[in-house]
């Protein structure tokens, strides 16, 4: 298959390599990034005549607006899309507007999933990523394949479009609420006077045993804040469930916490800090550093 792959970021460029590896072709145009090494692509001038040579058009960019330009913008997808052409779109943005781009992929004579992905640049390379899916059963079982090269935990989690970003923003809302969590029991324990390595190896035989708490925990512990998943995005994703919850009338106060913690970090210079940072901010609070701070 002819696979139109716009977006070779952190994430985009192993999922895309995975596709390469089984057979398929690749089409792209450049923007922020570079053809990345050791991926054989053809490159086009612009998202139009990547779509007008493709089957499928996959989409793995950061924000909202993004994908707004590369679909609807001068030389976009919907500019070039030929008839049946399946567009997926695996970036993490509103589910309001996600509709809106399926309306338009579909006027064109296209079929749309939205498909977030989860577990970061790590699940990327291991094609082992959580994705969530929002669109038709049809559409959902021509994709699956593809799907099936890219991760592991794949669902179809309604048959209208939006359904995949509100699952992912549900799951970021729960990552971000169990960082801070596992946060703030590290400075209180830490500054009571406790070996905050201990502690977390104590938790991490009781009820209290997360997988933010193995892997997170352990970063705030060694203070190795490289990202593996940038705190500008988390806070982009909590920008995006805080304004869909708005326009729902849904109150999400700890939510809301989360992101103001995570914008204290991004004006400290964190932004491109990993999300486990986030004990930065309530360390700043408390006026206490674990050790290594």
């Amino acid at each position: 298959m002819q696979i139109g792959f716009i977006g070779l970021g952190v994430m985009g460029a192993p999922m895309a390599m995975h596709l390469a590896a089984a057979g398929h072709g690749i089409l792209t145009t450049l923007n922020r990034s570079p053809l990345p090494d050791g991926l054989v692509a053809e490159v086009r001038p612009d998202a139009a005549a990547v779509a007008a040579g493709a089957e499928t058009v996959i989409l793995m960019l950061p924000d909202t607006p993004d994908v707004d330009r590369v679909l609807l913008g001068p030389g976009g997808v919907v500019a070039g899309l030929r008839p049946g052409t399946l567009v997926i779109d695996m970036s993490t943005i509103s589910p309001i507007e996600t509709r809106r781009f399926a309306q338009a992929v579909q006027a064109a004579g296209g079929s749309y999933l939205d498909a977030p992905v989860s577990g970061g640049q790590v699940g990327a390379r291991a094609a082992s990523l959580t994705i969530m899916a929002g669109g038709a059963q049809a559409d959902f079982d021509r994709a699956l394949p593809l799907f099936r090269l890219m991760g592991k935990n794949i669902t179809l989690v309604g048959e209208v479009n939006g359904a995949g970003q509100t699952c992912k923003l549900a799951n970021q809302i729960i990552v971000a609420l169990n960082i801070e969590a596992v946060a703030e029991a590290r400075v209180f324990a830490s500054k009571a006077g406790c070996d905050p390595a201990r502690v977390r190896s104590a938790l991490m035989g009781g009820f209290a045993a997360s997988r933010i708490l193995e892997v997170h925990g352990e970063r705030m512990i060694s203070r190795s804040f490289d990202p593996g998943f940038r705190i500008r995005l988390h806070q982009k994703d909590l920008a995006l469930a805080l304004s869909s919850a708005r326009s729902l009338g849904v109150a999400l106060p700890n939510t809301a916490t989360a992101q103001e913690l995570m914008t204290s970090c991004a004006a400290q210079g964190l932004a491109d800090a990993d999300h486990s940072a986030l004990i930065r901010a309530l360390e700043g609070l408390s006026a206490y550093a674990l050790s290594g701070g």
